[in-house]
């Protein structure tokens, strides 16, 4: 997909109401994936900053970015300030990862992501919101400025269905996001959810809808059962990328 087309599927999207946009993040997929789904993934903090200037209201995010093979004070400085140019609509959404040869091209340790991304995670919130050292068992510093912060809480968004990630999103987060889940396993999740967290943590989920009657009228039916279960909001991956615009036409009038 060229890059003009992400711009005009975005300002489609506001102007249909849809309330966010989301990219996926992967660097190396592995070869059946990457052909086929991901090959074409364009890197999501630098894509989002161009959809920020060709929209102005639907939030922006990313669905999920694999913040174990990153830098965060580098992710920290690219969401602040993506954040700042798009007027606060980020949702900086983030995720384990899943594929060990990804890690393994980028030097990143597989076995240590999940503890790396809890701890990932406070440091963006001390950089975004603190100053002064931090000191983790992976990141940490002793003395610098990290500016421009945010002027505004910075959502942080866990992704995942395991009961790590319900437990990182419970801890650490601002919104869980599922996937993979029908409503029925949505809600058994989520009611562990709201008993490990005494916050408020805003719960939503992913779907995918290929085309067709019958795919269309269980998207339909996945999204009457997401909201009936709880979820607080609903991302929908319209795939193939031909009938892209159609598809999310069709879908937002479905539910008006």
């Amino acid at each position: 997909m060229e890059p003009h087309r992400l711009a005009v599927l975005a300002a489609e999207a506001e102007r249909l109401g849809y309330r966010g946009a989301w990219l996926p993040d992967h660097l190396l997929p592995p070869g059946r994936y990457g052909q086929d789904r991901y090959g074409g993934v364009y890197e999501p903090l630098v894509s989002l900053s161009y959809l920020a200037a060709h929209t102005s209201t639907i939030r922006l995010g990313t669905s999920v970015l694999v913040l174990p093979m990153r830098n965060p004070f580098v992710v920290a400085k690219q969401a602040a300030t993506l954040d700042r140019i798009s007027g606060e609509r980020l949702t900086l959404g983030v995720g384990i990862g899943w594929d060990r040869t990804e890690f393994a091209a980028v030097g990143a340790d597989f076995h240590t992501r999940g503890a790396r991304t809890d701890e990932a995670i406070r440091l963006l919130r001390h950089l975004f919101h603190g100053e002064g050292p931090f000191h983790g068992e992976f990141y940490g510093y002793d003395d610098g400025v990290f500016e421009p912060r945010p002027r505004r809480h910075l959502p942080i968004m866990v992704g995942g269905t395991s009961d790590a990630a319900l437990r990182r999103a419970a801890r650490l987060a601002d919104e869980w996001q599922a996937v993979g889940l029908e409503p029925r396993e949505f809600a058994e999740r989520l009611a562990r959810l709201r008993e490990s967290s005494d916050r408020d943590v805003r719960a939503t989920a992913r779907i995918a809808w290929h085309g067709g009657r019958a795919e269309f009228q269980r998207a339909v039916d996945q999204a009457h059962g997401f909201a009936d279960a709880g979820a607080a909001a609903l991302a929908v991956w319209f795939t193939p990328a031909e009938g892209f615009e159609e598809r999310m036409a069709e879908f937002a009038a479905q539910f008006g």
